[in-house]
């Protein structure tokens, strides 16, 4: 038995509740038909620490560098060099994480747009994809990426919480928009489920990422559509009782893509594929 092919293109595998058993994270991961796997860099420290841990796995594990809105107010004068050294190594796919997000706002919002305007312009002088956090900061956000279209790179939105014209607006600047499992919760009327089920977010234009430990995916949630959680293959759910609140592990990203594709009504093997191929295009994997 093997489950289809699948990319996470972002799991937070530096964090300290992983320290333990890793390589069996890593090894679920694999049973779970996930070929690559990207380890997200949120600051100087985590994106060395993504580094060697994708050293470690070479051909599987890739890893970013950048510094998340969050940890914008820590960008010191040495941050800039770090990154390019980072990104100097094959392993190393997308700036980032890096973006805007006034919903917190652990960093001032003029230093958050300072250092993601920063880290922009190194993504589109390298030619380089950008792996982008947006919270309740769309309209900043369109208006920093307008400003630099004719040299932007490949860039994907990743773990869109937004409403659909929000999603449909990137979609038309040409980015991709990366989903987790949060999705299951997320049940306005103009969210992601509904964007799926009309359509205006493409399963052409995702990517697919469990955001590990974060945003897990409670499939079997009762407010979920019946046929919604009828959709999960046993082989999802028996790689998905793994995670949990406490900790999302990659290995639910099957549970993940057959979720989408129950509400975008389409096969989970065509999900599988069509952002398999996504990601992979993205990120200049063969």
């Amino acid at each position: 038995r093997r489950m289809y092919e699948l990319v996470d293109i972002g799991a937070n595998l530096g964090h300290p509740s992983y320290k333990k058993d890793l390589s069996e994270v890593i090894e679920r991961s694999k049973q779970a038909g996930i070929s690559k796997l990207m380890i997200t860099g949120t600051c100087e420290k985590i994106s060395k620490e993504a580094a060697m841990m994708a050293g470690d796995h070479p051909g599987y594990l890739y890893f970013t560098a950048g510094v998340h809105p969050h940890d914008a107010k820590d960008w010191v004068e040495g941050t800039e060099g770090t990154m390019r050294e980072l990104l100097a190594s094959p392993q190393c796919v997308a700036v980032g994480e890096c973006g805007l997000d006034y919903n917190r706002n652990f960093s001032p919002q003029d230093v958050q747009r300072d250092v993601f305007a920063k880290q922009l312009d190194i993504a589109c002088e390298l030619g380089r994809p950008l792996f982008i956090h947006e919270r309740e900061a769309h309209e900043d956000m369109v208006g920093l990426l307008s400003s630099r279209s004719s040299t932007l790179p490949p860039a994907v939105i990743h773990c869109f919480t937004g409403t659909v014209e929000e999603a449909e607006k990137y979609i038309s600047m040409g980015l991709y928009i990366g989903l987790t499992g949060f999705l299951w919760k997320d049940r306005s009327d103009n969210g992601v489920q509904a964007g799926l089920k009309s359509g205006k977010i493409p399963i052409e234009r995702l990517v697919l990422e469990t955001d590990a430990p974060f945003m897990y995916p409670k499939v079997n949630d009762k407010k979920l559509p019946k046929e919604v959680r009828e959709a999960i293959s046993e082989e999802a759910k028996t790689l998905h009782k793994f995670a949990s609140f406490n900790r999302n592990e990659p290995c639910a990203l099957p549970a993940i893509c057959e979720m989408i594709a129950a509400f975008s009504g389409r096969k989970p093997e065509d999900v599988a594929s069509i952002t398999t191929t996504n990601a992979k295009r993205i990120y200049g994997l063969s």
